[in-house]
């Protein structure tokens, strides 16, 4: 397969409400979109960055940035180009693993497009369906909380991820256990605390938490695997987990007993799969993370959570929790379950007059014959 060219757009998406975490609030999803040209077919691929580098050190625009001087001209290089050769050409390129996951998307749904092979196939998907939580943001008051849980869970969401920070854990936790009973609840601090605040995070402990996830800096496993050994809530690790190697390490140390995976977060959903394959051969579960993708990143996100590692409902949520609008026909929610797409490639591409209004920039990088 030869690439003769990546169409860069950014969109602007708006959520159905503000979306608030320790890293602050969103409104506006702004994504970084690629669409690969090939000869053989045509493929998309959806950036996990946000408008900031609050989540990780990317961002959208140094996104676009980096694709278009370095890791798009890189793809000139490789014959007969297929996923798995992306990792390798853009490897003398430090960091930008968002970038680079987009990009091995857009090159993997066209390849997948070509043979008639749709991602979950391709993956290792067991299932047909997967089952479905939904991440609630910091609210204004507890009470509003609730009602947004309440929503949730009558909407058929089978499992509830609060966001937490300091000022805003122990009785908010409290408050949805004692209201909503032995649901399924766990809780994602995205960094925000530290390793003095153990003893807090123990008060968590009673509420019989599935996974307290990423409660510590993403460079501190060894900050983490001391937090594991002082509270009972299992530690779950997201943005410490960038590869395969990492989460080895991080399950040696018994820094963590759960791991998220984010394909944008390390590299590519081929890395994501060697991630799993690291955790089921150690018994340890993982579950499918979120970047408040649109349909694109949906579609591939159900079709990862379909392998069978995968033993937790991830933050693989209905279009209509962010969008009232998404780019793709927009993914439903069945008795909390998402079906997996079973057609070519990621099994769904963008609507265009849908597209074309939420663009606010495209630009055309060609790729020059080897």
């Amino acid at each position: 397969m030869k690439v003769t060219g990546v169409e860069l757009r950014t969109v602007k998406v708006p959520l159905v409400s503000p979306f608030r975490t320790s890293f602050g609030t969103e409104t506006v999803r702004e994504a970084l979109l690629l669409r690969v040209v090939t000869d053989e077919a045509e493929g998309w691929g959806e950036c996990g960055a946000g408008t900031a580098p609050r989540y990780s050190s990317e961002y959208t625009h140094a996104a676009a940035d980096v694709l278009s001087r370095f890791l798009v001209p890189a793809l000139a290089g490789v014959p007969n180009l297929d996923a798995h050769q992306v990792a390798p050409a853009l490897a003398p390129f430090k960091g930008h693993r968002m970038a680079k996951a987009a990009l091995e998307m857009a090159v993997l749904d066209a390849d997948l497009r070509a043979r008639g092979v749709c991602l979950g196939h391709a993956l290792g998907a067991v299932r047909d369906t997967v089952p479905c939580g939904v991440s609630v943001g910091i609210t204004e008051s507890i009470p509003a909380l609730l009602d947004a849980v309440a929503g949730y869970l009558e909407a058929g969401y089978l499992r509830i991820k609060l966001k937490i920070e300091p000022g805003w854990d122990v009785e908010p936790v409290r408050a949805v256990r004692e209201r909503f009973g032995d649901i399924m609840l766990q809780v994602d601090a995205n960094t925000a605390y530290r390793r003095g605040d153990a003893r807090h995070l123990a008060r968590l402990d009673p509420f019989d938490l599935l996974l307290l996830e990423q409660p510590l800096a993403e460079d501190d496993l060894l900050g983490h695997a001391e937090l594991a050994a002082r509270i009972t809530t299992p530690i779950c690790l997201d943005e410490s987990i960038v590869s395969a190697r990492a989460a080895a390490d991080a399950l040696a140390l018994g820094a963590c007993r759960v791991v998220n995976i984010k394909p944008g977060r390390v590299g590519g959903y081929l890395e994501a799969r060697r991630i799993h394959d690291v955790c089921a051969a150690h018994g340890v579960p993982v579950w499918c993370g979120g970047m408040l993708e649109t349909g694109l990143g949906r579609a591939a996100n159900v079709a990862l959570a379909a392998l069978p590692g995968f033993l937790l409902p991830g933050d693989t949520s209905a279009s209509d929790r962010y969008y009232r609008t998404d780019i793709t026909p927009p993914f439903h929610l069945v008795d909390g379950h998402l079906a997996v797409p079973t057609t070519p490639g990621l099994g769904v591409t963008p609507i265009p007059e849908v597209l074309d209004a939420v663009t606010t920039t495209k630009t055309w990088v060609s790729v020059p014959a080897s």
